[in-house]
C-alpha cells in the first residue's frame, strides 16, 4: 500500500501520479496536487489569510484545506452552514470557499473554479506548524472554537494507518466531513493512504449502498444514528463479503444493532471512542473493552474521569468529562460525568435515567435534558415496534405513564421527566450527535405537519408526496386519547397547503365536493399524497392512500370557479 505523510501530499510522486483520488469526476493525485497549488497562488495573491470552508464535495474540501495549508491560511470548518452560523463567521474571516450557494452576499463567497487565474505555487512540504480551525456541534454545551497544529491531525491518520493497515477499498460515509470524525476518516487519512474518496455525504441507507456498489470492495464511516436504521432496507447478499469494515462514532452504538450487523454481514462495526478535542482514542467491537489507538494513552483523575495523552491531543484537552474504569484488557465507559443536572437541589444523573429507560420494553433510545427556562426534565424517545404498537393501540398517556412508572421504581419523582415526545429515530446533526439546539427544538411544541417529501417525475399539473405521520402528532390530542387518529380536517389542510405551496400557488378555496375518508392514518404511518390540478374546471383533486388503499379524497373548488363536474 502507497503511504504518504500528510506534509508531503504536495511534492512530486511519479508512484501516485495517476493514482485516483476520488470519481465521478475522475481526479488523480497528480490534478489533485496542481488544483491545491493553484487555489493556493489565487489564495496569496488575494492576500487571504483566514478563509471559512464549506463544501459538499469531500474531494473540493480537500483541494480547498490543502490549498489553504500551502498558502499560509489559517481554514476555519464551521459545524454546519445555516444562516446564523455563517453570519457568526463571516465577520472574522477573509472569504468563503464553497462549492454551494450559502446565505452570505456572493463576493464573499469563493468557487474553486474562479481560484485559477494565477501561477501555481511550487510543490512544496507543507508546515506542521500551521493552524486550522474546527468549530464543534455543541452536542455537550455551547459549540467552540478549536485550533489545531496540522502536527496533530498528521499523527491522528498515522495512527488511524498504524492500527488499520490491511485495506485499500473506497471509503464512503454518512457522516459530515467537515467535523473530526469525518475530516479525518473521510478525507485525510484516504489521501495519505491512497485510498478512493467518495465525494458525497451518503445521508440514507439506501444512498450509501447504492453508491458503494460501484466498487467490489469498500469501507463505511458512519454513525450510530444510520446504523440504527439500517434495518430490512439494504440487500445484505451484495455487501456480504464486499463491505471489508464499519467504522461508528459520534455516539454509544447498541449491542443488539452491532449484533444485527454482524448476523447480516458477517463482521461487527468498528465504533470509535473520541471527541473533537481529543481526536480519535480507542475503538472496540461489540461489548468488548475499549482499546486505546497507538500512540495513546489513557488514565484516571480522582473523579474517575478519564485523561487521554497522545501526540494528537493538546495538554490542555487531556482530561475528559467521561466516566471510566480500566480494565486488564483496556477501559470501560461509565458515561460522561457532566451531565449531571440539579433540580430542586437535588443532583441527578442524565446517563443513568437514559440507560433506566433504555431497558424498557417501549424504548429504542432515550435523551433526557432541559429546555431554557424550564425547571424540570423533557425525554425525547424513540419508540421501539412495542411502544408503537403500544402507542397506536393504547393511545399516549398509556406510554407515558408507562414509562414514568418504570422510572419512578429507581428514582425520585422529580428526576422524572415532566416534557415527553416521541419519535420513530431521535433527531440529530449531520454527525449522529443531539446538539442543544435540536434538543431545544425537539423539546418545543409537537408538530402539527407530516413530513412530506415530494416523490420526482411528475407531470407539471400533478403532485406526489409521501406523508410520514409523527408519531407525536399533536392532532392526536383529543383524538382520539386512546386510539390516535389523524382527523380529516388535518388531511385537508395538508392538501391544500402542499397544493398551494408547490402546484398552484394562486388557489383561493371556495369550497368542497366528494369529499371521502375510507381508511385511517395512524402514528407511523408513511401515506402517499396525490395532487393533480385541473385547469379548464378550476378544481384542485387530492387523494391521500395507505399501502396503495385510499384514506381520504375529494375535490377543491376555485373560489369564483367554474363548479362544473
Amino acid at each position: 500500500m502507497r503511504w504518504t505523510p500528510l506534509e508531503h501530499l504536495l511534492l512530486p510522486s511519479a508512484e501516485a501520479g495517476d493514482a485516483p483520488v476520488a470519481d465521478t469526476p475522475l481526479l488523480t493525485h497528480a490534478a489533485f496536487q496542481h488544483a491545491c497549488l493553484l487555489t493556493a497562488g489565487a489564495l496569496l495573491a488575494r492576500s487571504t489569510r483566514r478563509a471559512a470552508l464549506w463544501f459538499d464535495d469531500a474531494a473540493s474540501l480537500a483541494t480547498a484545506l490543502i490549498a489553504c495549508w500551502r498558502a499560509g491560511v489559517e481554514a476555519v470548518l464551521p459545524g454546519d452552514a445555516q444562516a446564523q452560523t455563517c453570519a457568526m463567521l463571516d465577520a472574522d474571516v477573509d472569504a468563503w470557499l464553497t462549492d454551494t450557494d450559502l446565505p452570505l452576499p456572493a463576493a464573499r463567497q469563493w468557487h474553486l473554479p474562479d481560484l485559477q487565474d494565477q501561477e501555481p505555487l511550487p510543490p512544496a512540504e507543507l508546515d506542521p506548524a500551521l493552524t486550522l480551525v474546527l468549530c464543534t456541534s455543541g452536542s455537550s454545551g455551547s459549540p467552540k472554537h478549536l485550533i489545531k497544529q496540522w502536527r496533530q491531525l498528521a499523527a491522528e491518520v498515522q495512527a488511524l494507518q498504524q492500527q488499520w493497515p490491511d485495506s485499500d477499498a473506497p471509503v464512503l460515509g454518512s457522516v459530515s466531513a467537515q467535523h473530526m470524525y469525518g475530516l479525518p476518516f473521510r478525507v485525510l487519512w484516504p489521501l495519505c493512504a491512497g485510498r478512493l474518496i467518495d465525494r458525497r455525504q451518503r445521508l440514507y441507507p439506501e444512498e450509501l449502498q447504492q453508491a458503494s456498489l460501484r466498487y467490489p470492495s469498500f469501507t463505511w464511516i458512519a454513525s450510530p444514528a444510520l446504523l440504527r436504521r439500517l434495518g430490512q432496507r439494504l440487500d445484505w447478499a451484495q455487501l456480504r463479503g464486499r463491505l471489508t469494515r464499519i467504522h461508528s462514532s459520534g455516539g454509544a452504538l447498541p449491542p443488539e444493532i452491532s449484533d444485527d450487523i454482524e448476523h447480516d454481514l458477517g463482521l461487527r462495526p468498528t465504533e470509535i471512542y473520541g471527541s473533537s478535542e481529543t481526536g480519535a482514542v480507542a475503538w472496540r467491537t461489540g461489548s468488548a473493552d475499549w482499546q486505546p489507538l497507538p500512540g495513546a494513552a489513557i488514565s484516571l483523575n480522582a473523579d474517575g474521569a478519564l485523561r487521554v495523552r497522545s501526540p494528537w491531543v493538546d495538554a490542555a484537552d487531556e482530561q475528559t468529562s467521561d466516566g471510566a474504569q480500566l480494565t486488564s484488557g483496556g477501559f470501560q465507559l461509565l458515561g460522561r460525568l457532566d451531565r449531571i443536572v440539579k433540580i430542586e437541589e437535588k443532583r441527578v444523573s442524565l446517563p443513568m435515567l437514559e440507560q433506566s429507560l433504555m431497558h424498557h420494553a417501549y424504548v429504542d433510545d432515550a435523551r433526557l435534558g432541559s429546555s431554557a427556562g424550564a425547571a424540570r426534565l423533557t425525554g425525547l424517545i424513540a419508540l421501539s415496534a412495542a411502544g408503537l404498537h403500544a402507542l397506536r393501540n393504547h393511545g399516549r398517556k398509556a406510554v407515558v405513564d408507562a414509562l414514568r412508572a418504570h422510572l419512578g421504581a429507581g428514582f425520585e419523582s422529580l428526576a422524572i421527566p415532566r416534557t415527553w415526545r416521541f419519535y420513530r429515530h431521535l433527531p440529530s446533526n449531520a454527525q449522529g450527535k443531539l446538539p442543544q439546539s435540536v434538543f431545544e427544538a425537539a423539546a418545543g411544541p409537537r408538530p402539527v405537519d407530516p413530513v412530506a417529501v415530494e416523490l420526482p417525475g411528475q407531470p407539471a399539473h400533478e403532485r406526489r408526496y409521501t406523508l410520514d405521520i409523527p408519531y407525536d402528532l399533536a392532532h392526536f390530542s383529543g383524538h382520539f386519547p386512546s386510539v390516535p387518529v389523524v382527523p380529516g380536517v388535518a388531511q385537508i389542510s395538508w392538501a391544500l397547503s402542499l397544493a398551494q405551496r408547490d402546484l398552484c400557488p394562486e388557489f383561493r378555496f371556495g369550497g368542497m365536493e366528494a369529499l371521502k375518508f375510507q381508511k385511517l392514518l395512524r402514528p407511523g404511518d408513511l401515506a402517499v399524497l396525490a395532487l393533480r390540478w385541473d385547469e379548464a374546471r378550476q378544481k384542485l383533486y387530492f387523494t391521500c392512500t395507505l399501502d396503495d388503499a385510499p384514506c381520504s379524497s375529494g375535490r377543491f373548488l376555485q373560489a369564483n370557479g367554474d363548479v362544473g363536474t
